[in-house]
């Protein structure tokens, strides 16, 4: 079966399962692709007090040691980064992008988990910024963390997003996706691609539920997968926004603090083996 496509995510591991590198896993595994991963922190969430999380970052030379077990396998066909755990993690994830063909890579920014409102780690934005912006074939930040590495105070708006969008791939990245999401001022829920010469907006109703823990992961992970597979990136963005669109549709509470969206909504899967 050489023609199955290899994606790798480095990213933190969250135990509920909607987000993370388990959302990434199985949003690889729905695309047809094959998934690895390198875990860089474990976050955990404290349903004893309010659903707390607290992360806990793994030793850089164990992230190191996973990445190459990965690579020993031969080349990948994309690479995929969600929280990183550390800046020693993303000087060492610069170097290894150098020193290997790996040709789509998707940085997903991490910076805050879902209902947290303090940037997680903030001394890793500048790294990001600097170290895998630059090597990245598109990254896909939410509306804050476009703020952030934008170095605008608030992107609430459109106009925002493109003007966001603008700043960061002045960074050097080579496509900028900001997800929307549903506290944009906006009719639908939009996501917006900029390429360095044109804006592209991908639109859908906007869902009134809660049940949306994990769409920002799952939305960078099919873009990965789509890359992967070798979509070109509007088509792989477009794809992506309808797969995370039936994810959230198809989300359910977990307990009375979260409710991850279903990854297998758009294949239906929880009809494949009866």
């Amino acid at each position: 079966m050489s023609n199955i496509r290899k994606v790798l995510t480095v990213a933190g591991s969250d135990s509920s399962g909607g987000a993370g590198l388990e959302a990434d896993l199985k949003t690889f595994q729905e695309y047809g692709t094959f998934g690895f991963c390198s875990i860089t922190s474990i976050v955990t969430m404290d349903p004893d007090n309010n659903w707390h999380h607290d992360v806990t970052p793994i030793d850089p030379e164990l992230v190191h040691r996973q990445i190459k077990t990965v690579l020993s396998g031969g080349k990948l066909d994309a690479l995929k980064t969600g929280m990183l755990g550390s800046v020693e993690v993303i000087e060492l994830l610069s170097k290894i992008i150098d020193e290997n063909d790996i040709a789509n890579i998707v940085i997903d920014p991490v910076m805050v988990c879902k209902g947290e409102d303090e940037v997680v780690q903030p001394e890793n934005g500048h790294a990001i910024r600097e170290l895998l912006l630059p090597r990245a074939t598109i990254t896909t930040p939410n509306l804050f963390e476009a703020g952030q590495l934008a170095g605008m105070s608030k992107v609430k708006t459109i106009d925002d997003m493109k003007e966001a969008a603008r700043q960061i791939f002045d960074l050097g990245v080579k496509n900028v996706v900001i997800k929307g999401g549903k506290t944009l001022e906006a009719e639908k829920a939009v996501d917006l691609l900029y390429d360095g010469n044109e804006f592209t907006l991908y639109e859908a109703d906007k869902l009134e539920t809660n049940h949306n823990h994990g769409a920002g992961c799952t939305f960078a992970a099919a873009i990965a997968a789509g890359l992967a597979k070798g979509m070109p990136v509007k088509a792989a963005v477009s794809k992506a926004k309808e797969f995370t669109t039936a994810a959230i549709h198809g989300g359910f509470a977990f307990n009375r603090y979260v409710g991850p969206v279903w990854h297998g909504a758009f294949n239906k899967a929880e009809g494949r083996i009866e």
